[in-house]
């Protein structure tokens, strides 16, 4: 099977359509966070999203957690997809599906410890798809991803066998670690920002060695 790949932190439509010319599967648009890379506003998000061809999921990164507050973000914005970064309440996703019956949900949700495998296993009775990134959403200002910093694959692994919906893996992944992270988690997908970047910049020449790195 191959390795679906979303690319995150997508700032403009040139960046979008340079993505999926080399065979991104998904995008990533990231509205307000408490801290991190790729910030865009929602007129942005919009924007872009109005660009991406069909096939090609849009993912929204908030970090809203009420079940009114994500709904109206989706609503300003109209990605296909949601990518809740931070912990929900389990009656959130009902809500959720019954607003956006047609929206995709993902739940990020930040590898830790082994903790971190009990609650991606709760979640994903919820959801369509998990995210397993590096961050910590326990501290004073929360990190909600965009380390750059990988985490224990071997907690993600568990986390992949254990659960029956997709998972993709995030945090610090490269064009010299896409390989082995592949190999050691065996995900859906691969999600990645500042591995294909360059002063803050989506870099060409790195994203041409990412695909051929997962291709080999």
């Amino acid at each position: 099977m191959t390795t679906r790949v979303k690319i995150c932190c997508i700032k403009t439509p040139e960046e979008a359509r340079e993505a999926v010319a080399f065979g991104a599967a998904a995008l990533g648009l990231v509205g307000s966070m408490p801290s991190g890379p790729g910030v865009i506003d929602d007129t942005q998000i919009a924007h872009i999203a109005r660009s991406i061809p069909p096939g090609v999921a849009s993912f929204l990164l908030t970090s809203e957690t009420s079940a009114p507050a994500i709904i109206q973000h989706q609503q300003r914005v109209h990605t296909n997809t949601l990518q809740l970064v931070d912990r929900v309440a389990p009656e959130a996703y009902q809500v959720i599906r019954r607003e956006l019956p047609s929206v995709k949900i993902v739940q990020v949700i930040h590898v830790l410890d082994e903790q971190s495998v009990d609650e991606a296993i709760a979640a994903a009775a919820f959801v369509d798809a998990l995210l397993l990134d590096s961050g910590n959403p326990n501290l004073k200002v929360k990190v909600l991803g965009g380390t750059g910093q990988t985490h224990d694959w071997r907690l993600s692994r568990k986390i992949r066998t254990r659960v029956s919906v997709p998972v993709y893996l995030a945090g610090g992944l490269t064009p010299e670690n896409a390989r082995a992270a592949i190999e050691s988690v065996e995900p859906f997908g691969l999600d990645l920002c500042s591995g294909v970047r360059t002063k803050g910049n989506l870099d060409l020449t790195k994203l041409e060695k990412f695909f051929a790195a997962i291709r080999t």
